[in-house]
């Protein structure tokens, strides 16, 4: 029977648990977001998303068994993120793996974060091949990165402050709209006409693949302030912002895709499920002969499939161990996990 690895996912305002199968694929996986608890708040407060995993982290790990129609003991590992994330929130995730890893005399592995997203788009069919150049537009990160396997990546370029999540939900905030933004302001940019207001696009042309999205957010925040408040002048404010993030990020992928010679691009993370995102990508590399991959949407967000998945491609390199710990990593260098054993 092939290994069958428990991913759970706490790193920030989600409760994500999955059971992943060598050889058979995803057997379940489930979900809590906490989005309703933290838009009263207008993001996240790490105390209350703490406390939430703690509810919550259990009665999803017995739910995944049952519908995977697993039982403890067939569970070979056990895989967690790590880091990076909100302290607490990442404690409770590594509290409950090691605890159950060792009440079961089973390996744990932890996982980076942002590992979990870059191969989240090989659980999709079909699945990219390595090597790759990813696109992580997750949470606070915009990275390019070259991956030639798992372990191997070489960062290209990233944000040097807001990253494009962020310039999506700080834009949404300066537009009225609820936490989080970044899905309310692509929803409103599609009732903005094109063309109207001119927003910079940092970096552009720096020559680089790095990133900078703070300057956009306050062009926005000068924009809203010098222009009426009716519906549809947010509108287009909203849709010269989304405009604006979408061309830097495809014009830098598709860059780092010219510096390396290779013809595929994975995207991962939030920003990834944005509709249009994905269609000027998908049209503007397909039209140079490359091609891009994407989770399907439910894997875009934070998830256990995506912890389960990199736990089980880990597991099947002989990696994870029965040293419990709970040295979680708040902040942690994805490059790091090129040299880790």
């Amino acid at each position: 029977m092939s290994l069958i690895t428990l991913g759970i996912e706490s790193s920030c305002d989600e409760t994500g648990i999955a059971l992943y199968q060598m050889g058979t694929g995803l057997l379940a996986h489930a979900l809590h977001t906490q989005i309703a608890m933290h838009s009263e708040y207008g993001g996240v407060v790490p105390e209350l998303a703490s406390r939430d995993h703690v509810q919550r982290i259990v009665p999803l790990i017995r739910q995944v068994l049952h519908e995977g129609g697993v039982s403890l003991k067939q569970v070979d590992a056990i895989a967690y993120t790590q880091g990076p994330g909100l302290g607490g929130a990442l404690l409770v995730g590594a509290s409950v793996a090691n605890a159950l890893a060792f009440a079961l005399d089973l390996p744990t592995i932890g996982i980076h974060h942002l590992e979990g997203h870059l191969l989240s788009p090989l659980l999709s069919d079909p699945a990219p091949e390595f090597p790759f150049v990813a696109l992580l537009v997750s949470g606070g990160h915009t990275q390019l990165m070259r991956v030639d396997g798992v372990g191997e990546y070489q960062l290209l370029g990233e944000t040097l402050d807001d990253a494009a999540g962020e310039a999506f939900d700080k834009s949404a905030k300066l537009l009225g709209l609820d936490y989080p933004g970044g899905a309310a302001l692509a929803a409103l940019a599609a009732q903005g006409h094109p063309n109207l207001y001119k927003l910079p696009r940092p970096m552009l042309h720096s020559g680089d693949f790095d990133f900078s999205f703070s300057g956009l957010k306050t062009a926005v925040l000068t924009l809203v302030r010098n222009s009426d408040d009716g519906p549809q002048t947010r509108a287009d404010i909203a849709h010269a912002a989304q405009e604006a993030i979408i061309d830097v990020l495809a014009y830098k992928a598709r860059a780092a895709l010219a510096h390396t010679g290779l013809d595929q691009l994975v995207v991962a993370g939030g920003v990834g499920a944005n509709r249009l995102l994905r269609e000027r990508l998908t049209r503007d590399i397909e039209k140079r002969g490359g091609r891009v991959f994407y989770p399907d949407l439910e894997f875009c967000t934070d998830n256990g499939a995506m912890i389960a998945f990199a736990g089980a491609l880990r597991l099947a390199r002989q990696q994870g161990d029965k040293h419990y710990r709970f040295n979680v990593k708040a902040r942690w260098n994805l490059q790091e996990l090129n040299h880790a054993g």
